[in-house]
């Protein structure tokens, strides 16, 4: 087997104690909250971290800094020969890029896998490298086959409240002050790159169904239909409201039987934009190897 370990960072959903258990390493993200700084599932929790959203605290996202980027893989280097490191989407977060950058003083032994991901979906891409590693796959392979699959995957998340966005400048107040007198639920796609505008829903009940709708045109049009061997995976991640989810959860497993169907909450980046309340519906497409 491949001596190869695989890193990612707190925007996948990986918790500490998680990463422990499944053999992953993960970076914890940084956020300032009133000019404090605090790092993802360390000395910040999803419920300390919803608490100070409502509390209308400053809260901002930070890229990891240089330093702990670099301390982390020399730690792992020490035991390993080669990482295969896959941060958070580059269209979302510039820590992609930095990773990057640095990774051009390792010789090699460090590949940033590009694979446009966040999230539920970022998290399959690290247990998709972890099967790549046992198939003796190297650290280059394993970023080229994963970037080479970024597009088999879809997000679709619908919105509780466009507070966050207005508050984050992303929709003009304008836009949220209709949209919220209308009572609108927005949902938004990640595909590739961006985070982008997909359907209105005029209440929640709609917006679940638009995503179901999505997912199902998306494993019919883009992922080769469904098939006897259920070779998608199916995700729900959410913001603040676990019950929501599983409720959610039961509702798509009426479309899809039989599936099996992961629940995360989304990463804290991504809910400091959106606010609580969201739900989130993805898929990923099993990989061939």
């Amino acid at each position: 087997m491949s001596n190869v370990a695989i890193v990612t960072d707190s925007n996948s959903g990986i918790t500490q104690a998680a990463a422990r258990e499944m053999g992953i390493f993960v970076l914890p993200m940084p956020f300032m909250i009133n000019e404090e700084t605090f790092f993802e599932d360390i000395d910040l929790t999803q419920e300390e971290f919803y608490e100070k959203l409502a509390s209308q605290a400053n809260i901002g996202t930070s890229q990891p800094s240089p330093e702990s980027v670099m301390k982390l893989w020399d730690s792992i280097l020490a035991d390993y020969d080669e990482i295969v490191h896959i941060p958070m989407s580059s269209g979302l977060s510039g820590s992609c890029q930095s990773a990057m950058i640095l990774a051009g003083d390792y010789q090699g032994r460090v590949e940033v896998v590009n694979n446009q991901r966040v999230s539920v979906t970022q998290r399959q891409s690290c247990l998709d490298a972890k099967l790549l590693v046992s198939r003796g796959m190297n650290a280059k392979e394993i970023r080229e086959f994963l970037e080479a699959d970024k597009f088999n995957s879809s997000i679709y998340i619908m919105l509780d409240t466009l507070y966050y966005l207005k508050k984050g400048g992303r929709i003009t107040p304008a836009a949220a002050a209709i949209g919220t007198m209308l009572r609108l639920k927005p949902v938004l796609q990640i595909q590739g790159d961006k985070l982008d505008a997909f359907a209105k829903a005029r209440t929640a009940n709609q917006g679940r169904s638009i995503m179901i709708n999505a997912i199902k045109n998306d494993i019919a049009n883009r992922f080769g239909g469904m098939t006897e061997d259920k070779h998608i995976w199916l995700q729900v991640a959410y913001t603040a409201n676990r019950e929501a989810a599983e409720s959610f959860s039961r509702e798509i497993l009426e479309h899809f039987p039989g599936y099996d169907i992961h629940i995360d909450p989304l990463s804290l980046s991504v809910a400091c934009h959106i606010g609580p309340g969201a739900l989130a519906f993805a898929c990923c497409k099993k990989i061939e190897v």
